[in-house]
């Protein structure tokens, strides 16, 4: 028997096992579970990759901070030795990624080692999984400082900023993935304890310094992404009033700040890639009526059925096209799959099912920080 048809074979088993798990699991598994296996097979083999192997002379920071530089500055041809300057949608390949890309890569490594667990049963699965936790959170040698005083620098302009909090977005599978780990009893009380110590301190810092006020108040998809991050954090460590704080600023600030009554998000439209940045918010908004199970759901029906058209058939976008990227999207918006969870729409499923779920361009994977559905509808 080939390796290719023994897993075909196992994702048959597990996917239709007696032990029932919910339909939209299955509907799901049918689609991810193949990919996802062979993924995590290969990252059994993985060594632990934190911010600590990697440095950036340009950084402020020591090596357990992250770094990151902002993706729309460039250098300035009349200023060669002076401040950056801005270049909006047009990334700048020589900025330093390397810490964002290892943040990335953890939360891909995690979410997919997890999923694979939930799919098979199988421990080597979960224990791959927490010796990268472990990595990042527990060992001093190589774990990351929960905060980020050094996001989206600017060379010879300031040395972080608030906008910078965005980032961190990659770490919501992360946070997933250990409370699904904790629940099925695959992660020991004392690793938990230290994970879990790391996000309250971190949210500590994102909901008290400047930089995270900063962050809280903007008013686009960076504001959806600081409540989107802090209510999958909170939800981890059981901040109750965090999650009622974050399902408040839902309600009252977000959607009548961003959405316009036809469904859309007029902020992210004035932007250069707006497609991308619609899609983008429309994720994150969605994400946090699924994390925070808000009642008043009216409103993102109303921006789903905005989007819905465009995702199904791109070419009828009346808007102008995306500066960048424009060819690769859309892949699988969670946008689709939460909202057909929600409000039982077969066809944002059967949409959702047949794009492309495992993207290859990197500015594609940065925005759709939601790359393993199964952790997150597994109950």
């Amino acid at each position: 028997m080939t390796k290719a048809v023994l897993t075909s074979l196992l994702c048959l088993v597990f996917i239709t096992s007696a032990t029932c798990q919910n339909s939209l699991f299955q509907k799901v598994a049918k689609t991810l579970s193949k990919q996802i296996l062979q993924d995590a097979n290969q990252a059994v083999k993985a060594r632990p990759l934190t911010v600590s192997h990697f440095t950036c002379e340009r950084s402020k920071g020591g090596k357990h901070d992250f770094f990151s530089e902002g993706d729309y500055w460039w250098p300035d041809s009349l200023h060669p030795n002076g401040p950056y300057i801005q270049r909006d949608g047009f990334t700048n390949p020589q900025n330093f990624t390397a810490h964002r890309k290892a943040m990335i890569r953890f939360s891909t490594t995690v979410g997919t080692l997890t999923s694979a667990y939930l799919l098979t049963k199988n421990t080597k699965y979960s224990k791959t999984a927490i010796k990268h936790l472990h990595a990042w959170f527990i060992d001093t040698a190589t774990l990351m400082n929960p905060s980020l005083l050094y996001g989206q620098a600017i060379t010879n302009k300031v040395s972080g900023r608030g906008i910078g909090i965005i980032d961190m977005i990659q770490m919501m599978e992360v946070a997933q993935s250990v409370a699904v780990l904790e629940k099925n009893k695959q992660i020991n009380p004392t690793t938990l304890s230290g994970i879990k110590k790391w996000f309250s301190n971190y949210l500590t810092w994102v909901t008290t310094h400047p930089y995270g006020i900063e962050e809280r108040e903007a008013k686009n998809n960076h504001g959806t992404c600081w409540t989107m991050q802090v209510a999958v954090f909170a939800k981890l460590v059981g901040d109750t009033s965090l999650l009622q704080y974050c399902s408040s600023r839902y309600k009252e600030v977000l959607i009548p700040g961003q959405m316009a009554s036809d469904g859309s998000f007029p902020l992210e439209l004035k932007r250069t890639k707006p497609y991308g940045y619609s899609l983008f918010n429309l994720d994150a908004m969605t994400t946090l009526v699924t994390v925070l199970s808000i009642e008043q759901k009216s409103s993102i029906k109303k921006a789903i059925d905005f989007m819905f058209p465009y995702i199904a058939n791109k070419q009828s976008w009346p808007y102008q096209k995306d500066v960048m990227y424009w060819d690769e999207w859309p892949v699988a918006p969670i946008a689709l799959l939460f909202g057909a969870q929600i409000f039982n729409n077969t066809a944002w499923l059967d949409t959702w099912t047949r794009l492309e779920h495992f993207p290859k361009n990197e500015e594609v994977i940065r925005n759709t920080p939601i790359r393993n559905p199964l952790i997150w509808i597994n109950d």
